[in-house]
């Protein structure tokens, strides 16, 4: 099936999850981290549609980030199995999927680390040591740090460096993470 233009399709939990595209913010924020990857090591994939290993989920991250030589050279689905990170971007819409679904999910599946830019709440949150299967799959490490100040990133080496990502402007605050 293809979406409609203007819409992204993504298939999580045997669910087909269709979200409109992202504005402004959104946007500036995947590309201030996918500067930061350095790309003599790193691929920093955008929109690339990840294979999870429990063959009823292939999520879309907003940036899929795999080392040099890992993975197929063809093909439209990376292996969770050679992720080295996933990064999403909270939108209005896609808080609780961002902060539960979805982290389930890339936890069951063994991925590393896990970045959540929350231009919500101006903050982001990395979540390593995935441990578990299935819904019951969980982080057992979570780290938060304010827009302004670094993320940490020991899978890469670096940190990022948060003082460019934008926040919107006149939406309801929320719960997580």
């Amino acid at each position: 099936m293809e979406p409609p233009e203007g819409v992204r399709a993504e298939l999580l939990r045997g669910e087909i999850v269709m979200s409109r595209n992202s504005g402004l913010v959104h946007n500036r924020n995947v590309t201030e981290t996918v500067d930061q990857i350095p790309r003599d090591r790193w691929y920093p994939l955008q929109t690339q549609c990840v294979d999870m290993l429990d063959h009823v989920s292939a999520p879309v991250p907003d940036v899929v980030v795999t080392e040099r030589g890992a993975g197929p050279d063809q093909g439209t689905y990376v292996p969770s199995a050679v992720v080295t990170a996933l990064v999403e971007v909270v939108s209005e819409t896609s808080v609780e999927r961002d902060y539960e679904v979805k982290r389930a999910i890339y936890a069951a599946s063994g991925v590393h680390a896990y970045l959540i830019i929350d231009p919500i709440m101006a903050h982001c949150v990395l979540f390593t040591e995935p441990k578990g299967s299935g819904e019951e799959a969980e982080y057992h490490v979570q780290r938060m740090s304010k827009f302004g100040c670094p993320v940490p990133m020991d899978c890469f080496g670096l940190e990022v460096d948060t003082t460019g990502f934008g926040t919107f402007s006149n939406v309801r605050p929320h719960r997580y993470p």
